[in-house]
């Protein structure tokens, strides 16, 4: 296989619509990225982070020291949590339009990434606010630079142009795609993985697959994404069972790690429909539920609902995790083949273990259609995404 060809310590320039620094140690490259944003003129900035992550990975120790090097004072937001919100956006911008800064590093996962996106923005439109954004009261054209570090591999926010938040007081959990919020650059290092959990693990990788079989089956799709989704999800077939067997596996982070900025390269092209837009009702209504944990349990249904619209292409790329499927199996076979996946790497949840009921169908359906950004997914899947349609995934799911 040509992955034996690969050396992981070796830093590659992975050029997409950002600057990826990929490899064991590319952590070292904020000396080189710092050195430009001061170049650029950026004395200020805002660091957005979780609690503990970003200091537990080793990555705050680089990054720290590097900011010091480059006499670049910075603020650090630490509240960023799982499914970021509206409210914790805005006391972010706040802290970052009184200290002046010009520029954001991320440093964790989709969640500090996106609300490091979203900060950009309003430190350059200053009378504005999350809700503005997230609810699409204007069209941002500009925001300030951005830096993501990324410690896991699957959101793929590090490559593309999206950022999701959630509105609390409504439920709404929207997604926003704006060009000025592709990152400057980002740094993809799987030693910063490897201390994610095996939850974690399976989580953000089954984001990834997510990312791509919508990106290889919406309405958008082009033979780029296809191609790209098939490589994704070898990756995550092949390495995600080494990773769990051995969390320090750095060649297992390293693909999974390549696996998912691959997959934010596929959706930023295809975009996303059915799982997406279906999970992240669930995921604003129970804040705790993880995001590819959410998307886990859906991707049975949502692959027996697309199935004979598009067999070829399912059947072209499902076939690392589902070798048993051929274009003759029915969409319920299908849909069974990727649920024994799921089950093989240790999530075999339904919607019904995570607290959800027949009664609460009626209203993740609706959210489904009134969150802002949502309808606009299932607009370009690949069968009509009508009420029934959508109830039916959830039904499916519980």
């Amino acid at each position: 296989m040509w992955e034996k060809e690969i050396d992981i310590n070796e830093i590659k320039e992975i050029r997409t619509r950002t600057l990826v620094y990929f490899g064991v140690g590319a952590i070292n490259k904020i000396e080189d990225i710092l050195a430009q944003l001061k170049n650029q003129g950026v004395d200020k900035l805002v660091v957005m982070s979780g609690k503990n992550a970003y200091k537990s990975t080793g990555a705050w120790d680089v990054v720290e020291k590097a900011l010091k090097n480059h006499k670049i004072e910075y603020i650090n937001y630490d509240k960023v949590t799982p499914n970021p919100t509206n409210e914790s956006i805005d006391e972010a911008a706040k802290l970052a339009r009184d200290f002046k800064a010009q520029a954001v590093i991320a440093i964790g996962g989709g969640s500090p990434t996106d609300a490091g996106k979203s900060v950009a923005i309003l430190l350059e439109y200053k009378d504005k606010c999350a809700n503005d954004i997230y609810e699409f009261k204007f069209t941002p054209n500009k925001a300030v630079p951005i830096v993501a570090i990324n410690l896991t591999h699957g959101t793929g926010t590090e490559t593309n142009r999206f950022a999701v938040a959630t509105i609390v007081e409504k439920d709404y959990k929207p997604a926003i795609a704006y060009d000025c919020i592709y990152p400057t650059y980002a740094i993809d290092d799987p030693q910063l993985m490897v201390k994610l959990s095996d939850k974690q693990t399976k989580y953000v990788s089954i984001d990834a697959v997510n990312h791509v079989i919508e990106a290889a089956t919406s309405k958008v799709a082009t033979p780029y994404t296809i191609c790209l989704a098939k490589e994704v999800i070898e990756m995550v077939a092949k390495y995600l069972p080494q990773a769990l067997k051995d969390s320090n596996d750095l060649k297992a982070r390293y693909f999974l790690a390549y696996g998912a900025m691959l997959g934010g390269v596929c959706f930023d092209n295809g975009l996303l429909h059915y799982t997406h837009a279906l999970e992240h009702p669930l995921s604003a209504i129970k804040h705790e539920l993880s995001h590819g944990l959410g998307l886990a349990i859906l991707l049975p249904a949502v692959i027996e609902n697309i199935w004979e619209t598009k067999k070829e292409t399912l059947n072209y790329i499902l076939k690392p995790i589902a070798p048993t499927i051929s274009v003759d199996s029915n969409a319920k076979e299908v849909a069974n083949a990727i649920y024994n996946w799921l089950q093989s790497v240790g999530v075999p949840n339904k919607l019904k273990d995570e607290g959800f009921s027949e009664e609460d169908i009626e209203k993740l359906t609706d959210l489904a259609f009134t969150t802002p950004s949502l309808e606009g997914l299932l607009q370009i899947a690949p069968t009509k995404a009508d009420r029934n349609a959508v109830s039916e995934i959830y039904r499916n799911s519980l």
